[in-house]
């Protein structure tokens, strides 16, 4: 393979990465059982360096390996992120799979492999790299949702995970086909020379883009692409639904700015309908069908969807501040979804779940620290201002005001406003009823003091936002050189 450009420092995350999940599987061979927690305190460990091997310093983007692989400002960030909210997962998940005895080296190994998968989407400049981190990270987290294998949910939580996410696949792989026989290449910065040009087929791009869109809905769980996020949300063991409500859905956003934002930036007009569709539906369908639910991870799940319909709004602004709204929204769910679960978890005790709407009545009556923080994440997530879930659905609505959409930040706007009954429906079983007898509430746990900074930036962000934001807007700007 040719390189070009001799500078290996953007790669290093993902080799770090590589070599630390295979020393995982080693360490796993010589440790006696009662060593079990070094499996937890390396993989800590091996997240929080490769989080500070992201932290290098590029002005311009550094394309390797014949330009299939890019480091610039915007997978820094990205890659930053996913490995610090991973290794925030892990440390909220301890206790809760040492319970349930999945205290195993796979548990810590695919989640270390599904992160390499991430990083690899992040960077990818080629349609095949792309691709080979998604099945990287999709299949180890297949393996995750099945890690218990005498749950009867969970083996068919991740059955139905896997069929849906095949056929996901076959259908960008199909869009990826259109897209190479339009264009002649599979690397994404000539595919969208070629668009740009007018020298690509138009039929083919057209059905390119088409499939395309279809597969990336899939992946971020909007409607019509939804039918798994439900089942995998409710089957999956909490600590799993934690890992794929966070770290993957920063490496779809990748995905679709590379995609769409990059490859496709020609065809912005075609795939702008579909996002507006896609947007409106989930919106729509994942708030309303939120509020009929009884079991609190399927409620998340629907909030998952209607999430990524605001997420869209700003991709479908097609221009620097509409990315950056994306980028900021997306950087702010994955927080609120880390606390939201991190408390579930707390709840569960030793054995069963806490995804009963009863484990939260008078939870202000036994635990007000919990109870507080989690207002402040349900506050969040419903938009309510002085929390940065607020400020996240400001940016995006802002984006396709922008461009004249002011139908579609109206529609968003109602949908927001009635997503908030189901957040502050939690809100009142807290702080309004009763407590439900014989739900006793587990003792101290070492994910208290996470779960106590996960509630401050809640309000951090949400009081000075500005840091974060410029973040978003410099990466989108420097490595999409948008102006």
């Amino acid at each position: 393979m040719i390189l070009t450009n001799m500078n290996l420092g953007p790669v290093l995350p993902e080799l770090f990465l590589l070599v630390a999940g295979l020393a995982i599987l080693m360490l796993d061979l010589v440790l006696e059982e009662n060593q079990r927690g070094l499996l937890h305190w390396f993989s800590v460990a091996t997240l929080a360096g490769c989080a500070a091997l992201t932290l290098q310093p590029s002005a311009e983007p550094v394309f390797l390996f014949n330009n299939m692989f890019v480091g610039d400002a915007l997978s820094g960030v990205l890659k930053f992120a996913a490995c610090a909210v991973t290794a925030v997962s892990l440390c909220y998940s301890r206790s809760y799979i040492a319970a349930r005895g999945m205290f195993r080296v796979e548990f810590y190994a695919l989640a270390l492999f599904a992160v390499l998968g991430m990083l690899v989407m992040i960077s990818a400049n080629h349609f095949m790299v792309l691709y080979l981190g998604l099945e990287l990270m999709s299949l180890s987290i297949y393996a995750m949702v099945a890690l218990q294998r005498d749950s009867t949910k969970s083996t068919e939580a991740a059955l139905k995970y896997f069929v849906l996410g095949a056929l996901a696949s076959g259908m960008l792989l199909f869009g990826m086909s259109m897209l190479y026989g339009a264009t002649g290449s599979l690397n994404i910065g000539v595919v969208a020379q070629k668009i740009a040009s007018g020298g690509a087929n138009p039929v083919l791009n057209s059905i390119g883009v088409v499939f395309v869109v279809a597969g990336l809905a899939f992946k971020l769980g909007a409607v019509p692409f939804h039918m798994w996020v439900p089942d995998v949300y409710e089957g999956s063991p909490t600590a799993v639904t934690l890992f794929i409500g966070s770290a993957p859905k920063l490496a779809a956003f990748a995905f679709v700015i590379r995609m769409l934002a990059v490859g496709l930036a020609g065809l912005s007009a075609d795939w702008q309908q579909m996002l507006i569709i896609l947007a409106v539906l989930s919106m729509g369908l994942g708030n309303l069908t939120a509020i009929a639910q009884t079991n609190i991870k399927r409620m998340l799940a629907y909030s998952a969807i209607s999430h990524m319909g605001f997420m869209l709004l700003g991709i479908i602004g097609a221009n620097a501040n509409g990315f950056a709204s994306s980028m900021f929204y997306i950087i702010a769910y994955v927080i609120m979804t880390a606390g939201t679960f991190g408390i579930i978890m707390l709840l569960a005790g030793e054995q069963g779940e806490a995804d009963d709407f009863d484990t939260f009545r008078g939870l202000n009556q036994r635990s007000p620290w919990k109870a507080f923080v989690m207002l402040l994440l349900m506050a969040s997530m419903a938009g309510i201002p002085g929390t940065v879930g607020f400020l996240a659905k400001l940016s995006v609505i802002q984006a396709v005001v922008d461009i004249g959409q002011i139908w579609l930040a109206v529609v968003s706007v109602l949908f927001s406003l009635i997503g908030a009954f189901y957040y502050l429906r939690v809100i009142k079983l807290m702080y309004f009823d009763e407590p439900v007898a014989n739900i006793a509430l587990p003792g101290a746990s070492e994910s208290r003091a996470l779960l106590s900074l996960n509630g401050i930036a809640i309000l951090a962000l949400g009081i000075l936002p500005q840091s974060l934001m410029n973040v978003c807007v410099e990466a989108i700007r420097h490595s999409l050189h948008l102006a």
